[in-house]
């Protein structure tokens, strides 16, 4: 039993520098450059995520880091096809690897949806006082990045590199946690070389001529994820066309070196690894064979992951993983956006109109695992509900700032405390409930209409304990948007550029704005009022909202008037 244990689950070989130096098929050498920021083999990281607690009373770091007794949570996991409840393998603490990114391009919006639901289940299952080492690896050896690198004229891994640094600017934009470890394929040829051997050894694998394919027959159990047959496996997406092969649908480990492609030693000759292998040799580096969460958007379930579990079982007779857990598609006009299409959108090119945290709202705005649609008007809705968001408890901010928390009374009203604990329950309940972060962000409209009630109601500012509701409330919803990583350094801060970003649209300036609100106080004045209307419907029609009161004229980004006229919206209170 032991020999036959040893034969299936080798040892990995530690994680360290290369052992091949990588070259391009030219004779012309290229140093590789190593970033060290690595676990060893199957360790878990101990290191919470930090507190992005930077409001002053929002100063409670129990949010990621506190022991409590942990909430029961259920996940779907898309090879059961059934909600389950989350039992990780080793208690307290949990292993998660997600696929990240082939680096040749910036990013679109459909790999922020990807990051953003795993960055909001990694926040979450640490709010419930897990330890997470969360693996997201960089493919930086492929295809895409050859062909892009041939083109520009660049080293494939310098190119690559530099995309990975992009990425990395994407993410903290849209306020995602950097994962415990970011393994890049380029530095991990031993492990994905090691791997190869022993898929070999085994005897589900064959070589022709330098390259080393992958023998779906020798595993019964392919399609079991993805519920597909063999003859699904579509040959052309990244699945080589070769008649050399046992079967079409056998796939390749390692491939021979080609003519101007980068390539590393290995037992076979030299090549560059296939494009499954490097996540199945990363995960089993940095959590071993058996871990609890593999994830990544819908399109990765086939073939990708299902080879993925193909080539690991074959590894190594005891490999698991608990929770298979995909994302769905982000469309446009129900076609979904990726880069092959050319039909997407960069990360960029929408956060050059829109504030990074709206669009990380707009994606939370629907289930994880259900489609979302693209479209100005849903970002427009999310931009001016988080305006609203965070206008409410800038105002609760200004009043409580006057106050020294010591000086508060520890009680609050009745009323305040069931809308608070409801909120809270709501929250939780939802977030455990598989991430539906819809009825998280739907709980949040009765404690914020409260606070405005504090604040600006003649009844509301004269009720007892008002301060002390004002700062209960407010704590609240910032530990909610903490957890959702929608909690931005300053409310005054985050208003200022989400009014920035809303000119930019309106394609004006603030003096201009102003200038405008003169002209339709003077029209006002003047009585009239049907020029004071046009100017109002002019601003409104881009996008800028005109508010009176005593004090006089302000304005506020809203969502255009045309927008809301054939949709039918009427912008919130």
């Amino acid at each position: 039993m032991a020999a036959t244990v040893q034969k299936w689950c080798k040892p990995f070989i530690p994680i360290r520098r290369s052992l091949f130096q990588r070259k391009i098929f030219t004779s012309k050498y290229v140093q590789s450059k190593t970033n060290f920021r690595f676990r060893t083999f199957c360790a878990v990281n101990k290191t919470q995520p930090p507190c992005e607690n930077h409001l002053k009373d929002e100063d409670n770091c129990s949010n990621y880091s506190g022991k409590r007794k942990k909430e029961e949570m259920w996940l779907y996991n898309t090879m059961s096809k059934e909600r389950e409840l989350f039992k990780p393998k080793l208690e307290g603490e949990v292993g998660m690897y997600v696929c990240g990114v082939t680096a040749y391009d910036l990013s679109h919006i459909g790999h922020a949806r990807v990051y953003v639901a795993f960055d909001l289940l990694y926040r979450y299952l640490n709010y419930l006082g897990y330890e997470v080492n969360y693996v997201r690896n960089f493919t930086d050896v492929d295809d895409k990045i050859i062909a892009r690198a041939n083109e520009l004229g660049e080293d494939p891994i310098s190119l690559s590199r530099r995309y990975c640094e992009e990425f990395h600017h994407d993410m903290s934009s849209l306020n995602c946690l950097p994962p415990s470890v970011e393994p890049h394929v380029s530095d991990h040829m031993p492990q994905i070389i090691d791997m190869i051997k022993q898929i070999l050894d085994n005897g589900c694998a064959y070589t022709i001529d330098g390259d080393v394919y992958f023998s779906v027959d020798k595993f019964p159990d392919y399609g079991r994820l993805s519920g597909r047959k063999l003859e699904d496996n579509r040959a052309g997406e990244r699945v080589a066309v070769n008649s050399r092969k046992k079967n079409p649908a056998d796939f390749a480990l390692w491939k021979a070196a080609k003519r101007g492609e980068p390539f590393w030693q290995s037992p076979w000759g030299p090549g560059r690894p296939g494009w499954h292998i490097e996540c199945s040799a990363m995960s089993a580096a940095y959590l071993g064979y058996s871990f609890d969460i593999h994830g990544g958007g819908m399109d990765l379930v086939f073939p990708h992951h299902e080879n993925e579990i193909a080539q690991s079982c074959a590894a190594c007779h005891e490999s698991s993983v608990s929770y298979w857990i995909h994302n769905g598609f982000v469309t446009i006009d129900s076609e979904k956006m990726s880069k092959s299409l050319g039909n997407f959108f960069t990360i960029r090119q929408v956060i050059e109109l829109y504030h990074p945290l709206a669009l990380r709202l707009f994606l939370m705005g629907t289930h994880y695992r259900s489609p979302i649609n693209y479209s100005d008007l849903q970002l427009e809705s999310a931009s001016d509900r988080i305006f609203y968001i965070y206008q409410t408890l800038h105002d609760r901010e200004s009043i409580t700032a006057n106050y020294d928390e010591a000086s508060l009374k520890d009680s609050i009203p009745s009323e305040t405390e069931t809308c608070i604990n409801k909120f809270h329950d709501e929250c939780l309940t939802s977030m455990s409930d598989d991430l539906h972060t819809t009825v998280a962000l739907a709980a949040m409209s009765e404690p914020l209409k409260n606070l405005n009630d504090l604040l600006h109601t003649r009844k509301g500012k004269k009720q007892e304990l008002r301060i002390e509701s004002l700062a209960a409330l407010g704590k609240t919803i910032g530990n909610i948007l903490n957890i959702l990583g929608l909690l931005p350094d300053s409310y005054s801060e985050a208003l200022k550029q989400l009014s920035d970003y809303a000119l930019k649209r309106a394609k004006l300036t603030e003096n201009e704005v102003m200038e405008k609100i003169e002209e339709r106080n003077v029209a006002r004045k003047n009585k009239e009022y049907e020029k004071s209307d046009t100017i109002r419907k002019e601003l409104a029609a881009v996008g800028i909202a005109l508010m009176d009161s005593p004090e006089g004229t302000t304005w506020r980004p809203a969502i255009p008037l045309p927008l809301q006229e054939d949709q039918h919206l009427t912008p919130p209170t």
